[in-house]
C-alpha cells in the first residue's frame, strides 16, 4: 500500500531485545496512521546498538518485521541496523562540541543541583560536573575511569510542537551522546538517523515527550530539519505499571497461543484508541482518509490498559 504524496516520512524504531508486545504493535499503528494519513512515507529502523541484550535475543529482529507485516504494516525501505551505521555517527559527534565526562548515574542522580524531570519521568539533568575540570583533572580520572562523551549545550532551552501537548520548551543540558563503552547513545544514533533519513514526523510512546527538546535542538546543530513530534499513550496493565511480560500474554505470539487471531487483536488495539474497532490497518487507515475518523479527537493521547475491560 502506498499513499505518498510529499516528501518526508514517520517511521518505527524498535530495539531488538524482546518481542513487540501489544503497546509497541499499537504505537507502530498509530504511527504508520499518522504518516500515511500526512502522505508521507513510512520507513522501520532497527536499533541494535546494544550487542550484548541484542546477542542475547537472537531472531526477534526478524520477528518485529514479521509481527508489524501481520498487522497490515508496510514500509518504504528496506529497514535499516543500527549497527552497521558507527561510522556515520562517529562522523556527526566530530562535528559537535563535546567534553569527556568521567560521572556515573549515581553521581548525577546525588548531585543536589539536579531535580527530577517536571513529568515523572525520572531524568534528571546533568549539572556540568566535568565539564569544569582542568586537563590535569581529566587525565587523572581517566586513570580509574573510561569517559562518556558529552555535547557541550551551554544550558540552551528549546521548543518542540507536540500534536496533542502543543508547544514544549525544556532545558537541553549537557547530554551523553557516546557512552563509556565506545556506543553511540540513543540520543546521537536516533536523531542522525531521522536526519539522514528524513523522518519529518516521529510517533512514539509519552514517556520520550521530555526527551525531545534535547534530540530537536541535537538536529539543529548537525544541521537537520526539526521533525513534528505525535507522542501517545503507554500501555499499562491492571497493576498501573507499564506492561511487561508479568502481566500475561502481551506479545502476538502469546496472544495467538491462547486463541486470539491478528485481526481480532488489532480491532482491540483501535478500540483501546477510541478509534472504531476495525480488525485490519487497510480498513482504518481508508476511514481516516475519507474524514470518517479524526485522529486527533481519539483517544490516544492517554496510558490503556491492556487486556481491555471484558476481553
Amino acid at each position: 500500500m502506498r499513499h505518498v504524496t510529499s516528501s518526508g516520512s514517520g517511521r518505527f524504531a524498535p530495539s531488538p531485545t524482546s518481542d513487540l508486545h501489544v503497546g509497541n504493535l499499537r504505537t507502530a499503528l498509530l504511527a504508520w496512521l499518522f504518516a500515511r494519513r500526512a502522505g508521507l512515507g513510512f520507513l522501520v529502523r532497527i536499533e541494535d546498538l546494544d550487542p550484548q541484550r541484542v546477542a542475547a535475543a537472537p531472531g526477534v529482529a526478524r520477528r518485529h518485521l514479521v509481527d508489524l507485516a501481520s498487522i497490515g504494516l508496510d514500509w518504504d525501505a528496506e529497514p535499516v541496523r543500527q549497527s552497521e551505521r558507527w561510522e556515520m555517527y562517529r562522523g556527526a559527534l566530530a562535528r559537535l562540541d563535546t567534553y569527556p565526562c568521567f560521572c556515573s548515574r549515581r553521581d548525577v542522580a546525588e548531585a543536589s543541583q539536579a531535580p527530577h524531570a517536571s513529568q515523572g519521568s525520572g531524568w534528571r539533568p546533568y549539572p556540568g560536573t566535568c565539564s569544569r575540570l582542568s586537563s590535569a583533572q581529566r587525565a587523572e580520572r581517566a586513570l580509574t575511569r573510561p569517559a562518556a562523551l558529552r555535547v557541550r549545550a551551554n544550558g540552551v532551552r528549546h521548543t518542540v510542537r507536540d500534536a496533542h501537548t502543543g508547544a514544549i520548551t525544556g532545558l537541553v543540558d549537557d547530554f551523553v551522546l557516546m557512552r563509556s563503552d565506545g556506543t553511540p547513545s540513543y540520543n546521537l544514533a536516533s536523531v542522525v538517523d531521522d536526519g539522514v533519513q528524513g523522518v519529518t514526523q516521529v510517533t512514539r510512546g509519552a514517556d520520550l515527550l521530555d526527551s525531545a527538546p534535547r534530540q530537536a535542538w541535537l538536529a539543529r546543530q548537525l544541521g537537520f530539519g526539526q521533525p513534528d513530534y505525535v507522542h501517545v499513550g503507554l500501555a499499562v496493565g491492571h497493576s498501573g505499571q507499564r506492561l511487561a511480560k508479568r502481566d500475561g500474554a502481551v506479545t502476538l505470539g502469546q496472544l495467538a497461543a491462547t486463541g486470539s487471531d491478528t485481526a481480532a487483536v488489532v480491532a482491540q488495539l483501535f478500540s483501546t484508541a477510541g478509534l472504531p474497532p476495525h480488525g485490519s490497518a487497510s480498513g482504518m487507515l481508508a476511514d481516516v482518509l475519507a474524514g470518517r475518523v479524526d485522529l486527533e479527537r481519539a483517544g490516544i493521547w492517554e496510558s490503556w490498559t491492556w487486556p481491555p475491560a471484558g476481553a
